[in-house]
């Protein structure tokens, strides 16, 4: 969308772009002012059409990022990403939120996370239900305000107290691993036993705490995803007739092309995947991902839920595929993804 000296104040993508289109001048009275004020200043609209749904979602990442329009809030912000941060103080390690986290020896570090208030609503929820909020953060040995509302454990004193911080910071360090979701279960318990009260505001209170911690591990995945730099191979229909391989290395597309199939007789399609992966994906043998930055973020949280989707059929290549001593491998695996795309089946991910 364009205003009228030509600029592009705004990117978006549709799977039915002209219903996309006439939303933005229908029912103006529940659009949001953001919205309003957009429709103001659109003059003129460009179209990109795309073969696949994927291809227009990596198009969409793209564009934000290279134009950073006015209007598009996501990917626009280059704001720096947020952290948590558990120090290496074995007496009294501190659960901290941070910008720019001092990378130490021993220290557990967790993002970069894009949304700073799901990172402190997260944070909150943890030591709230942990009861570790506790308001003398320099630990002098004195009971804190927050101990007197019940809110803190009275590590701030020492003694028994600190030892069960300490249990309890294990636990937390546990959970935003993803290896024990026990401190997740207790606050599960406590959401229940206040709707149970009717206590209907403090059920909401831990249902936004959970949700928070949720999405955090989630973006864990997609950030553990992201610096694997994995070879992908993907299939789509686009008719009955045609298909789109796409090559992916990481968050980048290396290459993409339409194939044309006639079952039964596959050979000649699979020899012909097989090849564009051998040559796409050689040249790319043993080069490590760059530093893991907010596009490439929202970039690996495209294709993450994209592979998880039941929309394409792919695989992963593993580099040692990719040698000329061992191509039967890759055979298998190229024969399986044209099995599962062709019998029509959800998204799989096939690995030998």
């Amino acid at each position: 969308m364009k205003d009228g000296l030509g600029h592009i104040i705004y990117v978006g993508k549709a799977k039915q772009l002209k219903r996309r289109v006439k939303s933005y001048f229908q029912n103006s009275k529940s659009h949001s002012p953001k919205v309003k004020q957009l429709v103001r200043h659109i003059k003129d609209l460009d179209i990109i059409l795309t073969d696949t749904e994927f291809e227009a979602f990596m198009l969409e990442c793209k564009l934000i990022k290279e134009i950073k329009p006015m209007y598009n809030r996501k990917m626009k912000n280059p704001q720096a990403y947020t952290y948590i941060v558990i120090g290496t103080d074995d007496k009294m390690r501190s659960l901290d939120i941070t910008y720019d986290p001092a990378v130490q020896k021993g220290n557990h570090i967790w993002g970069p996370y894009t949304s700073r208030s799901t990172v402190e609503r997260a944070v909150q929820g943890i030591k709230e239900s942990s009861k570790i909020l506790c308001s003398n953060p320099s630990f002098k040995n004195s009971l804190c305000l927050n101990h007197s509302l019940g809110l803190c454990i009275g590590m701030c004193a020492g003694g028994d107290a600190a030892v069960q911080y300490n249990t309890i910071i294990d636990k937390v360090i546990a959970l935003l691993n993803g290896t024990d979701s026990s401190l997740l279960v207790e606050m599960e318990q406590q959401m229940t036993e206040a709707a149970e009260q009717f206590d209907f505001e403090t059920a909401a209170k831990y249902r936004d705490y959970i949700g928070a911690i949720s999405f955090l591990n989630h973006k864990e995945k997609v950030i553990e995803f992201a610096e694997e730099n994995q070879n992908i191979a993907i299939l789509e229909a686009m008719d009955e007739q045609t298909l789109k391989l796409i090559l992916l290395k990481g968050n980048r597309i290396l290459a993409h092309t339409k194939l044309e199939y006639d079952q039964p007789d596959i050979t000649h399609l699979q020899a012909v995947i097989t090849s564009a992966i051998v040559d796409t994906f050689r040249g790319e043998l043993n080069q490590a991902p760059a530093a893991i930055t907010r596009h490439e973020i929202d970039e690996a949280q495209i294709i993450y839920s994209y592979l998880k989707s039941s929309s394409c059929s792919y695989i992963i290549v593993q580099e040692n595929w990719l040698a000329a001593e061992s191509p039967s491998r890759l055979d298998t695996a190229v024969d399986e993804l044209l099995r599962i795309f062709l019998n029509a089946a959800p998204a799989h991910s096939y690995n030998l």
